[in-house]
């Protein structure tokens, strides 16, 4: 391998000088990186570089001084030693350990990530977790991606995935003391809310976590992100409230337009979608949201049918609504008539 040096100008001393290159942090791109690799794949660093050629006949350890400009000079005591001589190697190798060091200060600790990174991160996921729709959060979404893609790359995977998992629990154990405070009158919009804000801020979370959901859940926990969020949410509150949501929402069907369409089909919707075996509870408020539900029309239960919906046209009235004119007559449609009729024989006796 061959080693070049930097003699100095109009100088006869034997002396060489390399300078620090403080800009060099891609050891695979450059020389340094090459030479590091097959030295040590030789023989231990310091001997090999600083004792010169192989063998024990080298001659004994090369002195360095360093001068105030921050050039390192290895001194050869034979003379002028030509390219690859000892004290170039010397030199050489004071300037990878600077390399060395200055990549090391580049390495995140693990009390970096707990002081620095974490803390940005966790800001963001409070302020997402407790936004409204169309809320604007004043965060950088491209300074979180960075942050999580650094402490990937960092081999903390692990505590940031344990760290956001904690996070979000203690937010639905929140969520969870408050929907059981709620009376009964707004317990079905607020778990409602409850789910809506959580389901959104999911849409949020998730991407920003997508290194660490490709490089650590999946490929070594063999799960996904957003399942395992969904899962918490599950746990944490739907598991809590199921028995005390349902009969209020199979009430609240009793009573046409006591809660919002849009809130029930949310809400269903939702309660499927966190674990479908909930159908059986109700399978007939889940039908009227969720196709394939029920099984397949027979024709032998077709009166039955007629008369699920002869019953529902009676409750309506019931509660206020009417059928209107059943004639096929559009409204108003007779007074025009009349009114076109009535105004025909004035025209022609006046054109008489």
């Amino acid at each position: 391998m061959e080693e070049e040096s930097m003699e100095e100008e109009g100088g006869g001393g034997g002396c060489e000088a390399m300078m620090d290159d403080q800009n060099h942090n891609n050891w695979g791109a450059g020389g340094y990186g090459r030479h590091l690799l097959g030295l040590a794949a030789a023989s231990p660093l310091g001997d090999r570089l600083l004792r010169g050629p192989a063998g024990p006949s080298a001659g004994p350890l090369l002195p360095v001084e360093p001068e105030a400009n921050g050039v390192l000079r290895g001194c050869d005591p034979a003379g002028a030693a030509g390219k690859g001589g000892p004290g170039a190697i010397a030199a050489a190798a004071i300037n990878i350990s600077a390399s060395t060091s200055k990549f090391l200060m580049n390495v995140i600790t693990i009390e970096d990530y707990r002081s620095t990174y974490w803390p940005k991160l966790d800001s963001a996921i409070d302020q997402l977790l407790t936004q409204s729709p169309g809320d604007y959060i004043p965060i950088s979404y491209e300074q979180i991606y960075s942050c999580v893609y650094k402490c990937v790359c960092q081999q903390h995977s692990e505590q940031m995935y344990s760290d956001l998992i904690k996070k979000i629990t203690n937010h639905l154990e929140r969520v969870s003391k408050e929907l059981q405070a709620s009376p009964p009158d707004l317990y079905i919009e607020r778990f409602n809310i409850a789910l809506g804000q959580y389901m959104g801020a999911l849409q949020s979370i998730v991407p920003l976590f997508i290194y660490m959901n490709k490089f650590y859940i999946e490929t070594k926990l063999n799960r996904d992100l957003k399942d395992d969020l969904i899962k918490l949410f599950t746990e944490h509150v739907a598991e809590k409230h199921i028995y005390n949501l349902m009969p209020l929402l199979l009430e609240a069907q009793s009573t046409p337009f006591q809660i919002t369409p849009s809130t029930m089909a949310n809400i269903v919707k939702g309660l499927y979608t966190l674990r479908p075996e909930w159908v059986q509870m109700a399978p007939a408020l889940f039908s009227k949201f969720i196709p394939n539900i029920l099984p397949p029309a027979v024709e032998s239960e077709l009166q039955e049918y007629a008369a699920q919906d002869q019953k529902l046209q009676r409750e309506l009235m019931q509660n206020g609504f009417t059928r209107g004119d059943q004639s096929r007559k559009r409204a108003g449609e007779e007074l025009s008539y009349s009114k076109y009729e009535s105004s025909a024989p004035v025209a022609v006796l006046s054109w008489m």
